[in-house]
């Protein structure tokens, strides 16, 4: 049985690392976590993007919070974001099912943004505005979690980089077109919709690729142990 990426869809190793891609194993998770801060301190355009939205979108909860309590659906659709395990990154006993954010990870968070990130986008420059302040909000959210949080609002990426790489270099036998939910959010409607990939597909499930430099296996550069 496979164990790597690069064994079940036969591709040289050497071209993954050429694409800066991790070969992810496709057995059960590895403790690798994306890491905002290292899409806000980057120096390419990109990234820096992509750091840019996860900003807008936490401006837009922010705004929301601002107006009082919202009804759970809405919580629901706003903040309670799944683990994306077709990345195979986080903590797994085994295979690739995580726990993700609930409804208790939405609430703390909702009731904490027009306080903890009251200056959300207008900090200083050099300071930024980092999504690792979200573990100040609620006991026992970390890295993992912070990267569930990253990986669902970067899914249009994580997407599209897997695809340009499986459409060049994988056998259209190991491909299928998929329909992947909540890839980016409709600010005008303001819903998550959903959008079509050709993807590599393995166990029953799409896989997708991450960049290594949006990787860490270290703890954030903040969490509650630094507040002791």
């Amino acid at each position: 049985m496979s164990t790597y990426f690069s064994d079940r869809f036969g591709v040289d190793p050497a071209l993954l690392d050429k694409r800066g891609a991790f070969d992810v194993s496709i057995i059960t998770d590895l403790p690798m976590f994306i890491d905002p801060f290292l899409l806000f301190n980057s120096k390419k355009p990109e990234y820096k993007a992509l750091h840019e939205s996860i900003v807008k979108y936490l401006i837009f909860l922010r705004e929301k919070a601002k107006r009082g309590q919202i009804d759970e659906g809405l919580l629901r659709a706003w903040y309670c974001f799944p683990e994306v395990k077709q990345t195979w990154l986080g903590f797994s006993k085994t295979g690739n099912a995580g726990s993700g954010l609930g409804i208790d990870f939405a609430r703390a968070l909702h009731q904490s943004l027009g306080t903890l990130f009251a200056d959300l986008g207008a900090e200083e420059i050099t300071k930024g505005t980092h999504l690792e302040k979200v573990c100040l909000i609620q006991e026992g959210v970390g890295r993992d979690n912070i990267s569930d949080f990253v990986s669902n609002l970067i899914k249009d990426h994580l997407c599209s980089f897997t695809q340009e790489f499986a459409v060049a270099n994988i056998a259209p036998i190991f491909l299928r077109d998929v329909t992947v939910d909540n890839v980016s959010f409709n600010f005008e409607t303001e819903v998550w919709e959903r959008k079509l990939f050709k993807l590599p597909y393995a166990n029953g499930d799409y896989v997708l690729l991450t960049p290594k430099d949006m990787l860490t296996r270290d703890d954030n550069w903040i969490n509650r142990h630094d507040l002791v």
